[in-house]
């Protein structure tokens, strides 16, 4: 196989992270992408407020009172590929640049996606949200493995076009 071309792994990875780069979260960028059996794309999302409230309106903060940071407001990656998508999720996979926390697992799972491919943990997979979401996939079906690229980067540029 050429060394230039994308595996369909690396290619719809590569599409999440993208995706990422249209959230507004000045810390934590994420991007998601779905794929059906015939490795075609049919949802992309990433991490941001609900449509419609301006990226201003509320915080950004990671610390302090539930209702002042942006935990309480954020609708991840995951959801919003999920909301964002133009068919039917049974059977698909789901491509994630972070382990999906246990509110994203439940909503993988009531979509009917089977798989979850991720890059790594966001923070320790021992937070309750990771065990709780890796709890739910096992009882449920759900597969997922960490995705390794065969290439240290992917360099993309206009130029090249």
């Amino acid at each position: 196989m050429d060394k230039d071309i994308l595996s369909w792994d690396e290619y719809f990875m590569s599409v999440a992270l993208i995706a990422a780069f249209r959230s507004k979260d000045p810390r934590s960028k994420m991007g998601a992408c779905i794929v059906n059996s015939r490795n075609r794309i049919v949802g992309t999302g990433y991490n941001g407020f609900p449509t419609g409230i301006d990226d201003e309106a509320l915080p950004w903060d990671s610390d302090g009172d539930y209702v002042d940071t942006k935990y309480a407001y954020v609708c991840h990656a995951e959801l919003n590929a999920i909301l964002n998508s133009n068919s039917d999720l049974n059977g698909c996979r789901i491509y994630t640049g972070c382990f999906p926390c246990n509110e994203c697992a439940k909503a993988i799972i009531q979509a009917g996606i089977t798989e979850v491919v991720y890059m790594r943990y966001n923070h320790s997979p021992e937070m309750d949200i990771f065990v709780a979401a890796r709890k739910l996939f096992d009882m449920s079906g759900v597969t997922y493995r960490q995705l390794k690229f065969n290439r240290e980067n992917l360099v993309l540029t206009y130029e090249n076009i």
